[in-house]
């Protein structure tokens, strides 16, 4: 699919908000346009990423989930209605976004991502943002990013906190996911909202928070716009019951078999 040119003053008009931004810009609004998104997760954190990212113009994505909708999604997952109930998750965020904006280019996969498919999944992807809701997956992709050279965005959540950070452990010394997990969690034995509980408007925030940031993360890959830090290695801390948010830098481990091997 050929994206459309900015010159096309449908677009121009959709965007102005952004363009008339300083820190974004025509330049910077057209570094998105061309940018390409692998969202892994399209639950809680990505129903809102997907929404804010089309709305600012992100021009392709790749939508990756394996599971189905259910009636319990639909308190935090706000691209799914109760038609949606019993669809996979992947084919109705295609459908979501083919309302929303039939001009972006969308690829899904409806298979679990794992260490043997997530290079295939997420291979020339600009960035890549982990929603996913255990850690042997998360750690699946971010090897894959590692060994790619992609940079990752990952965001989690559970009851009242959530957290967000942006690794490119493709870079010298630069730390990976893995490096701030460690090896211990490759087993699938995390808990889940499931068992826990979650307030939807707290999967609300991490997900457009981290929509947030993987927007700064476009703009500077394509060298434009002054939105400032990328703020590589940082992971934040969100805490609804505060409310409030602390940040903290992730160094890399030396001994980390991902990154440092």
């Amino acid at each position: 699919m050929t994206l459309p040119p900015l010159t096309d003053p449908a677009r121009l008009d959709r965007f102005a908000r952004h363009i008339v931004l300083p820190e974004v810009g025509g330049a910077g609004q057209a570094a998105l346009v061309a940018s390409h998104v692998a969202l892994i997760g399209l639950g809680g954190i990505g129903a809102p990423v997907l929404q804010y990212l089309a709305g600012a113009g992100v021009g392709r994505f790749t939508l990756v989930d394996d599971g189905d909708v259910e009636a319990s999604n639909l308190q935090r997952q706000t691209i799914y209605t109760t038609r949606d109930i019993g669809h996979g998750k992947a084919v109705s965020a295609r459908r979501w976004l083919a309302n929303f904006d039939d001009r972006l280019a969308v690829d899904i996969s409806d298979r679990r991502i794992d260490a043997a498919n997530a290079a295939g999944l997420i291979g020339g992807a600009d960035l890549v943002i982990d929603g996913t809701d255990n850690f042997a997956t998360r750690l699946a992709v971010s090897d894959a990013c590692v060994a790619l050279g992609v940079p990752l965005l990952s965001a989690a959540v559970g009851r009242f906190q959530g957290q967000v950070g942006a690794f490119q452990g493709h870079v010298d010394g630069q730390p990976c996911y893995r490096c701030f997990v460690g090896d211990a969690f490759d087993a699938e034995d995390c808990d889940t909202c499931a068992d826990d509980g979650v307030l939807g408007a707290m999967v609300g925030w991490v997900g457009t928070f981290a929509a947030m940031q993987a927007v700064r993360l476009l703009i500077a890959q394509g060298g434009f716009g002054q939105m400032g830090d990328p703020q590589w290695g940082k992971l934040h801390l969100m805490d609804g019951l505060k409310p409030g948010m602390r940040t903290l830098s992730i160094a890399r481990d030396p001994a980390c078999r991902a990154c440092s091997a």
